[in-house]
């Protein structure tokens, strides 16, 4: 029999290093390029693969994250398709909570519906790539595997933080050392010239190949590993432990990927996304990027300057100039405002409905930008209200900086979700 492919995707971290983006919102569910979600661009890629049986595995904060996906991923009743949210749960057998992704896929085996021949594709929830993973399917059956693990190629002087292999000229995993820091380790992690021949990297810096976090497991050797051991994660601790023990094989992927785990890497792959022709490009007809419809307006730009600039549905611009910035859904811009290099992430809702079931409050800023401000370098949270001749940057102000909802980190401002910022505050 043909095996069934099972998509599971990883949205349970508490995503420390995107805070204050995270402080109400688990990392999965963090607004992308004005109307999207993260967890948008794993799913997205699953559907485009063919691949439609996907569960979602929550932890934290997960209210935002889990209204999204009912409202945005429905199939009809004859594809069998699905996507489902398992969150994490105590049972009479187990108390705890996710201990880390291999301890999350071990808590939820029983809940898969497996057979004995289908496949496992594990997932990150905060990465930014499109890829088909019809291919590493394919040479996950043709090569034998038990376990293939998707890595892209980097030059040696990029690979900080990431998790490395060393392969032979088959691509069989010879070696996995997880983030290393030492650069004679790290040199003896590199691909042979044949292998960077192979992959266009020959003439060059040596390359070694870091991995995605994105894993195909045959049921068995899954099931296997992890109810064989008390590991919690698959990149510290379940791919080393299988190294030597199973069919452990590599997947090339040297396309555009970007892990955007911190609030410096969320905040540039963001803005790259203004560019005229970006790395990643979301107008791509054959592959699109799925998301919840909204039925919003056309937005409305009213005597502006805009450059470089991603406008959602909903927006109402007034007499502003725009440079390098990203405005989501419904946002208001007041009249001469200037951002530069900003991300608006919008608002939940038109404040100016008064059936509304959050109404406008007496005596605090519009939601929205006010007039006469001059925001640099920031990102401003859902539902923020920002007064009139506000300022703010965070030049001069130290990572770790924070004040009335305002907080610098990877030298980035942000403001965040809910926040008031009254009128005249400079920071």
């Amino acid at each position: 029999m043909k095996p069934e492919v099972i998509s599971v995707i990883m949205g349970g971290g508490r995503g420390r290093r995107l805070y204050p983006l995270t402080k109400l919102r688990c990392k999965p569910a963090v607004p992308l390029a004005g109307k999207y979600r993260l967890v948008d661009i794993p799913i997205s890629n699953c559907l485009n693969s063919g691949l439609n049986r996907i569960c979602v595995l929550t932890q934290f904060n997960t209210a935002s994250l889990h209204r999204h996906i009912q409202q945005s991923y429905k199939f009809d009743p004859f594809g069998g398709g699905f996507v489902v949210i398992l969150s994490a749960e105590q049972t009479a057998e187990r108390e705890n909570w996710y201990q880390g992704t291999a301890d999350a896929v071990r808590q939820n085996l029983s809940h898969f519906g497996a057979a004995d021949n289908d496949l496992f594709v594990v997932l990150s929830g905060d990465q930014l790539y499109r890829m088909d993973f019809r291919a590493i399917l394919e040479q996950h059956l043709k090569s034998g595997a038990d376990v293939t693990i998707a890595a892209k190629p980097f030059p040696l002087s990029q690979v900080g933080g990431l998790g490395l292999m060393r392969v032979n000229d088959d691509l069989q995993v010879a070696e996995f050392v997880e983030k290393p820091d030492d650069p004679k380790a790290i040199e003896s992690l590199a691909i042979s010239e044949k292998l960077q021949a192979e992959i266009g990297k020959s003439g060059g810096e040596k390359h070694c190949l870091a991995s995605m976090g994105i894993y195909v497991f045959g049921k068995q050797t899954l099931f296997d590993a992890l109810q064989s051991s008390s590991a919690s994660d698959f990149g510290k601790e379940v791919i080393p432990g299988l190294l030597g023990k199973v069919e452990l094989f590599g997947f090339i992927f040297d396309g555009y990927w970007e892990d955007i785990g911190t609030v410096g890497r969320f905040f540039e792959a963001n803005l790259r996304l203004t560019d005229p022709v970006p790395p990643f490009d979301f107008f791509d007809p054959d592959n699109l990027i799925y998301s919840r419809a909204r039925y919003l307006p056309a937005s409305k730009i009213v005597s502006s300057q805009i450059d470089r600039a991603i406008v959602a549905d909903g927006c109402r611009i007034t007499e502003s100039t725009l440079t390098r910035t990203v405005v989501g859904v419904r946002s208001c811009i007041g009249g001469g405002t200037h951002l530069h290099n900003v991300i608006v992430m919008g608002h939940d809702y038109f404040e100016h409905r008064p059936t509304h079931r959050r109404p406008s409050v007496a005596g605090l800023p519009a939601l929205g930008i006010g007039k006469n401000c001059r925001i640099r370098n920031a990102i401003i949270d859902k539902n923020a209200r920002i007064g009139n001749n506000v300022v703010l940057s965070p030049e001069g102000k130290k990572d770790g900086f924070e004040c009335e909802n305002v907080m610098v980190r990877d030298g980035v401002l942000m403001v965040a979700k809910e926040a008031i910022i009254a009128d005249n505050t400079v920071i």
